[in-house]
């Protein structure tokens, strides 16, 4: 070392590290409290703004179904989940196309009182169409009838019948048909019997009562019709001669 350079002590250079560590702690302590002081990180809304975010915790915003959304109807009861009804549109299935039974016919019942009015309103109308829901149908007549063409039979000899016969009663209710009221129809079912196979040219059985009668009200008497033969398919009585056997 030469005469002209200053030389440290050893307490001089004890300090100067000291202070040197102060230094470099205190920096550490400034970038710690910068960080936290920082702005939280925002969740990714997926490009949506923050300020219509949902508050943590709750619950998902309403979603209002389109108006012009379908609706479906519902029906539900204590043994299950709701359903979805069945649709309106969905129709019987037609009996007369179902196989023949031994179910005893009854002249009683909602279906049999709207057969009886419909042959009514018929005759009251003039209007054998409206008399057909009464008549034995024609796919019934064709698992009945062991002949050739059964439903050409069925139209141009059966119904042909009942046609004219609605026209000859609706004459017999007068100069004011419309004035005439429906009673009662009276079918001696005690009379009935069950027709067996090849009876009649049948390839299967049915019902036969013979001598039921349309009661009305015409001019404050009461009076009748006779309906000549009631037939059965699946219970369910039909007539397949109004007044005579043609």
């Amino acid at each position: 070392m030469g005469a002209g350079e200053l030389t440290e002590s050893p307490r001089a250079k004890a300090a100067g590290y000291t202070s040197w560590v102060r230094s470099a702690v205190s920096l550490v302590a400034l970038v710690l409290v910068g960080c936290s002081r920082a702005e939280p990180p925002q969740p990714d809304l997926g490009g949506a703004s923050p300020s219509v975010a949902p508050l943590p915790g709750s619950a998902a915003p309403l979603v209002i179904p389109s108006a012009t959304a379908p609706a479906t109807t519902a029906t539900s009861d204590a043994s299950g989940p709701v359903s979805a009804a069945p649709s309106a549109s969905a129709a019987a299935e037609d009996s007369s196309a179902l196989p023949q039974t031994r179910d005893k016919p009854k002249a009683e019942g909602a279906a049999f009182d709207a057969r009886v009015t419909a042959l009514w309103n018929a005759i009251q109308k003039d209007d054998p169409d409206l008399a057909l829901p009464f008549f034995f149908p024609v796919k019934a007549y064709q698992q009945v009838k062991g002949i050739p063409r059964p439903e050409s039979d069925w139209k141009h000899r059966l119904v042909a019948a009942y046609s004219r016969d609605i026209h000859a009663l609706h004459k017999r209710l007068g100069e004011s048909p419309e004035s005439a009221k429906l009673v009662r129809m009276e079918v001696p079912e005690a009379g009935g019997r069950w027709v067996e196979v090849d009876e009649e040219t049948n390839k299967i059985g049915y019902f036969r009562v013979y001598g039921s009668h349309l009661r009305f009200e015409a001019d404050g008497k009461e009076r009748s019709f006779e309906v000549k033969s009631l037939i059965s398919w699946r219970g369910e009585w039909f007539v397949v001669h109004l007044s005579g056997f043609k």
